[in-house]
């Protein structure tokens, strides 16, 4: 009789403990059924704090103008497109692992593609708000659509990156939420078979869109998935792409140049996969899910870290490199002056993008390093500083200082205004977070299921170097785990 094997012996379990398919239900399941725990109902409520401030903040904003933003002649965009591309750029890793890893049939994406996909959608909700709240008459931000009207030949300039913005993001957005739903049908299901309340029961059966785990239904599932895998893999690398066009089409100084798309990318990875663990790590303390966010989910994301964090520090040695060998005066004064200058005006952001990009990840090569909660917490919250600084070297290191010395700024800082609307988008974000942890699985039940058979610590250890399960007893597996 053929035989089919399943997973080398000598790779780590993804699925802790000695665990059963009830078992897993049972601690998946049972935080959305409980009251919600005190450590919650206070990140909730900073959350809403935070989001109350900034919704002050844009109304301030939109009541008395932009002149609330501390913009001056040569800084039009400010804080505002710098946290635009950061939020775009955290919202990659989400697509990456649910979409890419699936294709690839990676096993460790299980116990964290839910989060992150989550954290795709929640993190593009709060990317897009930054280019309209910018236009200043936000009541008009109907005009940038294509439509005939009477007023005249009113169209966009469809030459504008800032146009291709608005069709890449949303059509990152639809495909990421429908990604997330999908996934998201089964787990709904069994929350709404075992609810016992009768809006829960309602809610849960409303949204399961009548699924009942037939094995049509199982086919159709697998199927769309692949499919919004493939849509959604180029997204990957077309979104921020599109959004380094924002600057790379421009001439100014430390902006034009066509080492943007990739490098953009690939930050974007890197600090998306940085939120993802820090993500991941409070969700795996708060719920207690430590057996399904393992530590060799966690090895696995630093690896990405690492990876990611080289090529960056390698664009931006490439960029000092073309600044140099271009023998553009004006290009090299951008970076000689305005940024590698650690006296200028903001030398210390650059350094400390350095540092923070390029430096401090190199400590994830060694192992005991990248296993290491404390250490990997750490460096989650310290790359994503870092890559908000490059963003904010890119923009505001390369315009405050233009062709003309007449119009220099002497220095640029934020208003309390600009300040509350990022801190409102972190309430945004962690809001909707908190309420998608508290009415949803954060791990996919049906996906854990499907890997435990193989990559799971019990079953590993019952598992002899040599031993092989028959072809007829995993089909037998694989139906019972849908």
């Amino acid at each position: 009789m053929a035989s089919l094997r399943y997973e080398s012996q000598v790779r780590a379990p993804l699925v802790d403990g000695t665990k059963d398919y009830h078992q897993v239900t049972e601690d998946i399941i049972r935080p959305i059924e409980a009251a919600p725990t005190r450590s919650w109902w206070i990140g909730f409520i900073v959350a809403l704090g935070c989001l109350t401030f900034g919704i002050i903040s844009v109304a301030t904003q939109v009541i008395y103008g932009v002149g609330q933003w501390n913009l001056n002649r040569t800084i039009g965009w400010g804080w505002d497109i710098t946290n635009f591309v950061w939020w775009v750029g955290i919202g990659h890793a989400g697509t990456l692992i649910s979409a890419i890893l699936l294709l690839f049939r990676q096993g460790w994406r299980t116990g964290v593609n839910r989060a992150a996909e989550a954290m795709t959608i929640f993190a593009v909700m709060c990317a897009g708000q930054f280019p309209i709240w910018h236009m200043g008459r936000v009541w008009l931000a109907f005009f940038i659509m294509p439509y005939p009207n009477s007023r005249g030949p009113l169209w966009p300039n469809f030459n504008s990156p800032l146009l291709w913005d608005v069709f890449a993001i949303s059509t990152y957005f639809t495909v990421s939420l429908l990604f997330w739903y999908t996934g998201l049908l089964p787990d709904i299901a069994t929350v709404r078979d075992r609810a016992k309340l009768k809006w829960r029961k309602a809610f849960y059966g409303v949204a399961s869109f009548g699924w009942s785990g037939s094995a049509k239904h199982w086919q159709r599932h697998e199927a769309l998935a692949l499919v919004l895998a493939g849509l959604s893999t180029p997204l990957v690398l077309s979104v921020h792409t599109i959004v380094s066009f924002d600057f790379a089409t421009s001439v100014i100084p430390g902006w034009h140049t066509t080492i943007f798309p990739p490098y953009f990318v690939a930050g974007a990875i890197f600090s998306g996969f940085a939120m993802v663990q820090t993500l991941l790590l409070v969700t795996r303390k708060v719920l207690n899910l430590k057996d399904y966010i393992t530590i060799e989910h966690i090895d696995v994301m630093n690896k990405v870290i690492v990876l990611t964090g080289s090529i960056v520090g390698i664009a931006y040695l490439t960029e000092l490199f073309i600044s140099w060998y271009g023998q553009n005066k004006y290009e090299g004064w951008a970076f000689a002056q305005n940024r590698v200058n650690i006296f200028s005006p903001y030398g210390w952001s650059y350094y400390l993008m350095m540092g923070c990009n390029v430096l401090s990840p190199q400590i994830f090569w060694f192992r005991k390093m990248r296993r290491n909660i404390t250490v990997t917490m750490f460096m989650s919250i310290l790359v994503n500083i870092g890559m908000w600084f490059e963003r904010f070297v890119i923009i505001v290191t390369s315009i405050y200082r233009d062709y003309l010395p007449s119009s220099w700024s002497t220095y640029y800082a934020p208003s309390i205004w600009e300040i509350g609307f990022y801190v409102g988008t972190f309430g945004l974000f962690f809001t909707c977070y908190f309420l998608f942890s508290k009415f949803f699985p954060v791990i996919a039940v049906a996906e854990i299921k499907h890997i435990l058979k193989k990559s799971g610590e019990s079953y590993k250890d019952k598992m002899g170097p040599q031993e092989a399960m028959p072809v007829e007893e995993f089909a037998h597996e694989y139906t019972h785990a849908h």
